[in-house]
């Protein structure tokens, strides 16, 4: 069967790069991006399917899976920990609410879902170092309370009304694409901008702070590969640990004085984003994800920084 794939959320800092790949990956035609923009702005998206889908709104999701025939919804449409603390009822009602309304749809066209998870799924009871698989979450952020709801929502949506759904839980992501939108781990992507603009970086999460993050071409491939997973290999479905390195700012900043002596990291902490930093994980075990289905990222810190590093020259045109 061809995939017909919709992706909400697809203008955010994950859905703009797991479009493209997709649609390479699977065909133009087969891959609709959505997202509560109107009009897509320029970039790579621009000229592909792409409808406008408000994910709290359960009409415009069936509208445009009826109208596609889709098969595959790629749910990414959230807000995130740090907005999510500002504004707290607006991450209920985005991050729930749109999720039980695709898991519906879902359920009446018997389309598969996929959505990500994250280590805010966690807490600061949580076991901090070599995270398992299953633990204790009682995370302290409503990011995090809707990332566990989500988690066993899904689980719920598979074991009564057998929908296909998946999901990770995915560290801090970072990218030279689009500019992430309001996480805690924002800045291990901040700061390569700013080494090589300014040769400086203020970091807003103190040193000694060290967290899960992900390459972005890891995270494509995660989803990609976990829904082209034989289902029957499957135990855990809708929140594997996935990771591929651990770091705090000095680490980083050290990586990249390798390719920039002179930059110099200083601190400005925010009380916000550190005190959700210091009830996350330090590191994950994903040895569930690299069993069930393979799992197992390409890049480390070193390799990650080179080509962060030498894509943003590119794209920053220093």
């Amino acid at each position: 069967m061809t995939k017909k794939i919709l992706i909400t959320g697809a203008l955010g800092q994950i859905g703009t790069e797991l479009t493209v790949s997709m649609r390479k990956h699977y065909g133009a035609d087969n891959v609709i991006a959505s997202d509560i923009i109107t009009e897509v702005p320029e970039g790579a998206l621009k000229g592909g399917l792409y409808e406008v889908v408000d994910v709290v709104k359960p009409d415009q999701i069936a509208s445009v899976v009826k109208k596609y025939n889709v098969n595959q919804i790629v749910h990414l449409a959230a807000i995130l920990s740090a907005v999510g603390e500002a504004k707290p009822h607006l991450a209920w009602d985005v991050n729930m609410g749109g999720l039980f309304n695709v898991l519906e749809v879902a359920r009446e066209t018997k389309a598969a879902v996929f959505t990500p998870s994250s280590i805010a799924a966690f807490g600061p009871s949580t076991p901090p170092d070599n995270t398992p698989q299953d633990t204790l979450q009682r995370p302290t952020t409503m990011y995090g309370v809707t990332k566990v709801a989500g988690e066993l929502l899904c689980d719920y949506y598979f074991l009564k009304y057998g929908v296909d759904t998946r999901g990770v839980r995915f560290p801090g992501l970072i990218s030279y694409e689009a500019l992430p939108g309001g996480g805690t781990t924002d800045y291990a992507v901040h700061i390569y901008y700013d080494a090589l603009k300014h040769k400086r970086y203020t970091s807003y999460i103190n040193k000694g702070t060290s967290m899960d993050m992900m390459y972005m071409p890891d995270a494509l491939d995660a989803i990609m590969h976990l829904m082209e997973a034989d289902p029957n290999k499957l135990i855990h479905r809708n929140a594997f640990n996935v990771t591929a390195m651990s770091f705090d700012p000095e680490v980083l900043a050290a990586e990249i004085k390798k390719h920039i002596p002179e930059f110099i990291i200083g601190y400005d902490v925010d009380p916000v984003r550190q005190r959700i930093a210091d009830s996350w994980p330090n590191s994950l075990d994903d040895s569930a994800a690299r069993m069930e289905w393979g799992w197992s990222p390409k890049y480390n810190l070193a390799s990650m920084t080179t080509d962060m590093l030498a894509k943003l020259k590119i794209k920053l045109a220093l």
